[in-house]
């Protein structure tokens, strides 16, 4: 089998080494963050700097870090980026929030979404949501 292929209990590698979420995640089962959602746009902070404003070094990163870092040199959606990943959303979200933490991405709801949040009556944002358990 070719690398990246998602399996119900892991997902192969490069290598073709099956590889459990977990190990990825190392041990971690639900992410620290819960407002990280499947629309949340994800970006690569362009030049990131520690809190003494020293240039940070993600060459320590784990490979699945490294990868998202270069996805998200343009902003995409997370549930993007786990599919271009092979990995989880939940997989996703923990390693999401590693590098959110670290400084290295940023993660933010999308401009329609932060809008309508800051703006939009109750009455409208009831309507949507009544309109979508109907379906």
């Amino acid at each position: 089998m070719t690398g990246d292929h998602e399996d119900a209990d892991g997902y192969e590698d490069d290598s073709g080494t099956l590889v459990r979420p977990y190990t990825v995640t190392r041990g971690r089962t639900a992410p620290e963050r819960d407002d990280l959602t499947l629309i949340t746009v994800i970006s690569t902070v362009e030049e990131p700097l520690d809190e003494f404003g020293r240039p940070l070094r993600p060459q320590r990163l784990q490979p699945e870090h490294r990868l998202i870092l270069d996805h998200c040199r343009r902003a995409k959606a997370l549930a993007e980026v786990a599919a271009a990943l092979g990995l989880p959303v939940s997989v996703t979200k923990i390693l999401l929030g590693d590098l959110v933490a670290l400084g290295l991405i940023t993660a933010r709801a999308p401009l329609s979404v932060a809008r309508a949040a800051g703006g939009a009556p109750h009455s409208l944002l009831a309507a949507v949501r009544d309109g979508i358990r109907r379906l």
